[in-house]
């Protein structure tokens, strides 16, 4: 896994999956640098390079083991895997950086096939040509998808924000403000809140939980994984292998007009805190339909209305490390990566449960709401719990505002490192929107101009906005004069 990022399941199934088809694997852990890598490649003399991460800034990391192999002069392979990559990214982003080939391997199923190709002097050349065929398709319909795509100016798009009536309720107010810690959850009153389905996905079972369970094709390995799943979740709570934690935390807000939402020390409103900044979709719509921006949600300074936002982070991986080392030393790498699954889907089910506490205690907006849990699941209650690095707001540097106001590591035992990723990797941050109308959205791809303007709201170069928004900028061919020099960034999120 490469530098900044922590999350290895994918990456430690496809492991296990070459190593019984009889390949060797030097599994170099997490948080990987791109000169260990390549040092490790040659001492080992290995036959291919694979890179794995889970977000985006992984993907801009990637881009660098590239350029660094083919500054070295580097033949091997490059295999390109994890849940934000894709045949796009891999086309666009990383194949035109390196002459040797380089293929994304879509899951495991498919690992050994690739590497069998590549490996096998009367297919690879074959495989190769073709790979980088499909490749050089792919960035063809990217670019002419590029230049029919018609966007708004940022000021046009702002003019097109979500309207809403802030006079129509009085906005409720949370039962404090600040952040609090509440580590005294039981691992057992988070087991109904579990949504499955993802966890079969992890193991690329891919289906609904519970229908896939009598699934003509996959029901058989998909029951098999669920009742061990079952036993290995009750043994923990038995053991207590794993310990989960969470701090949550609101504050007086307010959204000024470029987007950006301020929180403030109290209910005077007289002194800010901390400044959340966000990204306007740009996309020309039909129908009238508005340019969305998570601060159309909070109330803007100059109505007045007292509003406020939420914030919140939470871990399911406490012992999560030891207890996965115990079943290594064993050679149980199958109960290692089944438990770190499961520390996935708790950390995900403490989100869910802190908050339903929120809607119905700690902000009380909806106190009678009375859903039951796969209707919470559904998320078919009110509010909304954007994340930093997920499609409505796509730069992981805001978690850092985040944490700075949950004092994470303090409150919950969660760190962030350089790339933004989440140690444990086990865990969840947002934000909290309580409004009625609030919906998720995806960005989408920004214009050239909104790039410049949130470089100077983060007050970063243009440079530090590219690297973080690398996957959502499109460029527009401005003159360098009008933008410091920087190459294309073109390519969507996952």
């Amino acid at each position: 896994t490469v530098k900044g990022d922590v999350h290895d399941i994918g990456k430690n199934i496809v492991g296990v999956v070459l190593g019984c088809n009889g390949y060797r694997i030097v599994d170099l852990g997490v948080m990987v640098p791109w000169p260990k890598i390549l040092e490790t490649a040659r001492a080992e003399k290995a036959d291919a390079i694979g890179l794995s991460g889970l977000i985006t800034p992984s993907l801009e990391e990637m881009r660098t083991v590239a350029q660094e192999m083919e500054r070295e002069g580097m033949t091997l392979p490059l295999l390109i895997g994890g849940a934000t990559t894709s045949r796009a990214h891999t086309a666009v982003r990383l194949e035109p950086m390196y002459s040797g080939p380089v293929v994304h391997v879509a899951d495991a199923s498919r690992a050994v096939g690739v590497v069998r190709s590549l490996l096998d002097d009367g297919a690879r050349d074959e495989f190769v040509s073709q790979t980088r065929k499909a490749y050089e398709e792919l960035r063809r319909q990217f670019a002419d998808r590029d230049d029919r795509t018609r966007r708004l100016t940022i000021e046009d798009a702002r003019a097109n924000r979500v309207i809403l009536d802030w006079t129509a309720q009085e906005p409720p107010k949370p039962t404090f403000t600040g952040a609090r810690a509440i580590n005294d959850v039981a691992i057992d009153e988070l087991i109904d809140y579990i949504d499955w389905t993802p966890f079969f996905a992890a193991w690329e079972l891919p289906g609904h939980y519970p229908e896939i369970l009598d699934d003509r094709r996959m029901g058989e390995a998909a029951r098999s994984l669920f009742g061990d799943a079952q036993q290995l979740l009750k043994r923990a709570v038995a053991e207590k292998m794993i310990s989960v934690s969470a701090v949550v935390g609101f504050w007086p807000a307010g959204s000024t007009r470029d987007d950006d939402i301020v929180l403030f020390t109290d209910d005077s409103r007289s002194t800010e805190l901390e400044r959340l900044h966000n990204l306007r979709q740009q996309m020309a719509k039909p129908d009238g339909r508005p340019n969305s921006c998570l601060s159309d949600y909070t109330a803007p300074i100059e109505s007045g209305v007292p509003d406020h936002v939420g914030a919140f982070a939470v871990s399911a991986g406490g012992g999560l490390d030891a207890a996965k080392k115990k079943f290594e030393a064993l050679g149980d790498d199958y109960s290692a990566i089944l438990l770190t699954s499961l520390a996935d889907r708790l950390a995900e089910a403490m989100a869910e449960w802190l908050h339903a506490k929120v809607r119905r205690e700690l902000w009380g907006y909806a106190p009678d709401e009375g859903l039951d849990n796969a209707a919470l699941i559904a998320e078919t209650y009110q509010g909304i719990r954007p994340a930093p690095g997920y499609p409505a707001c796509p730069d992981h540097t805001e978690k850092r505002t985040i944490f700075r106001l949950l004092d994470a590591e303090r409150n919950a035992g969660i760190r962030l490192t350089e790339s933004m990723a989440m140690i444990p990797g086990a865990s969840v941050s947002g934000l909290y929107f309580w409004h009625p109308e609030a919906r998720y959205f995806g960005l989408g791809r920004i214009g050239r101009d909104q790039l410049v303007d949130y470089a100077k709201r983060k007050r970063w170069s243009i440079a530090e906005a590219e690297r973080w928004l690398a996957m959502n900028v499109v460029e527009e061919r401005e003159p360098a004069a009008t933008v410091a020099a920087a190459e294309p960034l073109s390519v969507k999120s996952a």
